[in-house]
């Protein structure tokens, strides 16, 4: 007579089932024209094609996922931001060149309006606070880069050496918020593009005031 075999020991966890970064870009889409408060775990899960236990088992919690977008939207609507010092010879183009990318990103009509980033969280219940604070520091972060590239313009002698770098760069960082602002109110590209002539203005020499008689 056979012996009956062990029964085997069952593997760990279950297999992920579904496609990650396909939930992930679904997710982007909810959060993005919701809100982080706005979007409920049934909204997600609805249109991510899971379910509760399944979006808690992969992300944790709801804010676990929102990180997990945010870093998404880095690397994909807004990986344009910063890629623009690089391939741009001057500062100054790089700047121009990102806002005017920005006018034609936040008004563009495959995706909901504005950032998602530079307006999100801005106030919210106190049980969200982390999450707020959180996104804060990628905003702060933004200003930071901004910065480090207008102080590498003014050693570069493409702004006047007395620049208040930390003012310039704050300046900016209004500007793009301010732009999201207007792009959900429902600006137009090309209103956002009038604004972007007026914002460069920072970057012209300050005009020489007539001698008093």
């Amino acid at each position: 007579m056979k012996k009956d075999l062990a029964p085997q020991p069952r593997p760990r966890g279950r297999p992920r089932e579904f496609d990650e970064t396909k939930a992930v870009d679904r997710a982007l889409e909810v959060f993005w024209r919701l809100g982080y408060e706005g979007a409920s775990v049934a909204q997600l899960t609805q249109a991510m094609g899971l379910t509760a236990p399944s979006l808690y088992a992969a992300f944790g919690s709801k804010e676990g996922l929102y990180r997990r977008v945010l870093e998404r939207y880095q690397q994909g609507p807004g990986a344009y931001t910063w890629n623009v010092f690089t391939e741009e010879p001057t500062v100054r183009a790089a700047v121009e060149r990102l806002l005017r990318e920005t006018a034609h990103h936040f008004t563009r009509r495959k995706q909901p309006p504005g950032c998602m980033i530079s307006t999100a969280l801005l106030r919210c219940a106190e049980e969200h606070q982390p999450v707020a604070d959180f996104v804060a520091s990628l905003r702060t972060r933004a200003v930071g880069m901004f910065r480090e590239h207008i102080q590498r313009a003014i050693a570069k002698g493409e702004l006047p050496a007395g620049t208040d770098a930390e003012a310039m760069a704050r300046y900016h960082g209004a500007i793009i918020q301010g732009m999201s602002v207007q792009a959900q109110d429902g600006a137009s590209e090309a209103e956002l593009l009038g604004l972007v002539e007026v914002a460069m203005r920072a970057w012209s020499p300050p005009a020489s005031r007539p001698r008093a008689r």
